[in-house]
């Protein structure tokens, strides 16, 4: 990593309050170039407090960018950090209708040329793409990393259908405990204790609207860009990693955006900005290259980005399992079309007959980590006492590699003896030593077969076919290798298991498996700039002598025949800002199930969140509880909040609520 101190300008910044049309006024931070020159504006706008718990991440390319001719400018969304008005449900129509001000208002200044740019991951990543579909006109560029077009299909919300047990309970709690922060009196002043108690009171858990649409209706229809990809006008560069839940987007936005405007880019990352150095790498100069993309759509200087492959992308060589990669080997390739006509579908037809597949519920708790950051035990360790508690089938690589690039699919013929299921599939690369590593996978809710927009029961004892997509990945299978295709009726916690479900039998002779193979075609080597940033924050991490707990942490009660998962997320632990303020926060996230009982799945998440400014006597602590469990009618959700100042108890609230299992 390069550490850049001096720049093209010298730069300045400065909080400010953006006006609303309601009044409201959004809490912003705005680093710029010393220059009359009006320049473009960069925008990013997020629910995560600019103040304390993404400044050190802005600290690392907001000031980089105003050092490069832009403003550069980071905006808490209403109701979160120090922003003003009541918070809402996660990318509603006022955040979207707030942002597209934002973005006019950004325009207006003298300090601005009238051109915006917007970028974000994840939740910036969101909603730069969804203001883009609302075409505001100074809106000319977006950069979009580790995002979804579609809300209910490639979110943190459901799989195939199903309900995703392990994100949809951890982020619904994380978003509790988060709306839950007060703003800060270094910012906002004396009355800061007003606000909290006044946006306290209009709190809900997300989890109570996410449960109550299980389907893919209107409201996850609402912010998903894939309704109609044509209402994006501006420049598009996509960006994800093949260990990030939301690559698929990538290809998908390649694939339905006019190729003038867009480009692609997947590299071997996790959720996080592939220029951070965590891993897997390898890492790249990504600052620089989202600078090749603004100054060629916001200063209409000719970078050769557009000369770029329309997607490129990183293909992993064979590597042994582990949680964690420094470095993970391979090759960027590029595609200057998509779909490739490099890219071939290759089917494998399984074999064997009649199949029973009746997976014990604990099957999944070595998948990994849903949003891997980064951090030692974030990816999925070896699969083989997964492969065993499902039906595998194998096709060995013989005399040349076989390199995928894209979207495998599987074609399962199945009979079901009840009206509720799931099925996953695996997709695994076996060396000659029997170790299994996880490739990529996908699933179905099996009530979900002709669509995500409905819920119909299987019919009992009847036999149908049904396909559907693994996530995308690019991997090389080397000869001498197997290829395995692991099929299971249950993924916890991934999964949320169906009431009354027994597994099915699977006919193999009629099912498949189809790869995107691709040849491998020269073409110009890809290369990328080192890695660099601005100077850090200066946020102080303190050494603590308490032993710290495991990230994941398997226990089997034998006697009871219980597993329960515990996870420790890691979001950052206790760190302490320039200005003084001390944050501390604790999370433990708790999943347990019964081997042969889909009713016993629970999950609980249980924060902590402190925020302290000695100079200002000013310390309170945010704790949550969040709990889901169902019984075969109903989903049983139960939330906590209990917010202190200096040890005492300020606002307290409990939610219980049952909802009806739809879909889920």
């Amino acid at each position: 990593m390069h550490i850049r101190t001096t720049f093209p300008y010298e730069t300045t910044h400065e909080d400010v309050r953006i006006p609303l049309p309601d009044g409201t006024r959004l809490y912003a931070r705005i680093w710029r170039p010393v220059t009359d020159e009006p320049v473009p504006a960069l925008l990013e706008y997020l629910p995560y407090r600019l103040s304390d718990w993404t400044a050190p991440r802005d600290w690392q390319r907001h000031p980089w960018y105003a050092g490069h001719g832009y403003a550069s400018v980071r905006v808490d969304v209403r109701g979160h950090g120090n922003s003003e008005g009541m918070p809402g449900d996660e990318y509603d129509a006022t955040e979207l209708a707030d942002g597209v001000a934002v973005v006019h208002w950004l325009a207006r200044q003298e300090w601005c040329s009238g051109r915006v740019g917007m970028f974000g991951i994840s939740w910036g990543g969101f909603n730069s793409l969804q203001i883009a579909a609302l075409a505001p006109e100074p809106l000319k560029a977006v950069v979009t990393v580790c995002s979804t077009d579609d809300r209910y299909d490639n979110d943190v919300h459901y799989m195939g259908g199903s309900v995703l047990g392990v994100d949809m309970h951890a982020w619904a709690a994380t978003m509790l405990v988060f709306v839950s922060r007060p703003p800060d009196p270094a910012q906002v002043g004396e009355g800061w204790k007003d606000m909290w108690l006044k946006r306290l009171e209009t709190v809900e858990p997300f989890i109570h609207t996410w449960l109550a649409h299980q389907t893919r209706d209107d409201y996850w229809k609402h912010g998903s860009v894939c309704e109609d990809y044509s209402a994006i006008r501006a420049n598009v560069l996509a960006v994800g990693g093949w260990h990030d839940p939301y690559r698929d987007t990538v290809l998908r936005l390649v694939e339905h955006l006019p190729a003038d405007r867009v480009r692609g880019l997947i590299g071997p990352w996790s959720h996080q900005y592939p220029d951070r150095g965590l891993p897997p790498g390898p890492s790249i100069g990504f600052l620089q290259e989202t600078l090749r993309w603004w100054d060629q759509h916001l200063k209409d200087k000719d970078t050769g980005v557009m000369s770029e492959p329309l997607l490129r992308t990183w293909i992993s060589d064979s590597h042994r399992p582990a949680t964690v990669y420094e470095t993970l080997p391979g090759r960027w390739v590029g595609e200057n079309s998509w779909p490739s006509p490099d890219v071939t579908p290759v089917e494998y037809a399984l074999r064997g007959g009649p199949q029973i597949v009746d997976s014990p519920q604990q099957t999944g708790l070595d998948a990994g980590r849903f949003f891997p950051f980064g951090n030692d035990a974030d990816l999925p360790p070896d699969q083989r006492d997964e492969d065993a508690k499902s039906v595998c089938f194998e096709f060995p690589v013989e005399d040349a590699p076989i390199e995928i690039l894209g979207r495998p699919r599987v074609k399962l013929r199945i009979r079901m003896d009840v009206p509720r299921g799931q099925a996953i599939a695996r997709l695994c690369d076996v060396a000659p030593d029997g170790s299994s590593t996880l490739v990529t996978r996908g699933a179905l809710n099996l009530s979900a077969r002709d669509g995500r927009d409905r819920a119909e029961d299987w019919p009992v004892g009847a036999t149908e076919e049904v396909t559907f997509e693994l996530n995308g990945i690019g991997h090389t299978f080397p000869p001498g290798h197997r290829i395995r295709l692991a099929v299971s009726s249950s993924y916890w916690p991934w999964i949320w298991p169906q009431a009354g479900s027994v597994g099915f039998v699977l006919d193999a002779d009629g099912s498949l498996v189809e790869l995107p193979v691709r040849r491998s075609a020269g073409g110009p080597a890809i290369r990328f700039e080192e890695p660099e940033q601005s100077e850090p924050l200066g946020v102080v991490y303190p050494v603590t002598l308490d032993e710290q707990r495991p990230e994941r942490l398997v226990v089997r009660d034998v006697a009871k025949g219980e597993w329960r998962l515990e996870v420790d997320p890691r979001y950052g632990g206790t760190r302490v800002y320039p200005d003084g303020l001390e944050f501390t926060e604790d999370a433990l996230e708790t999943y347990t199930i019964q081997e042969g009982d889909p009713l016993s799945a629970r999950t609980r998440s249980d924060w902590a969140i402190r925020l302290h400014r000695p100079e200002l006597a000013w310390d309170v602590r945010i704790e949550t509880r969040s709990e889901i469990s169902a019984d075969e009618t109903d989903f049983i959700t139960s939330d906590e909040v209990i917010c202190k100042e200096g040890g005492e108890v300020v606002f307290h609230r409990t939610w219980e609520k049952r909802i009806p299992r739809t879909a889920g």
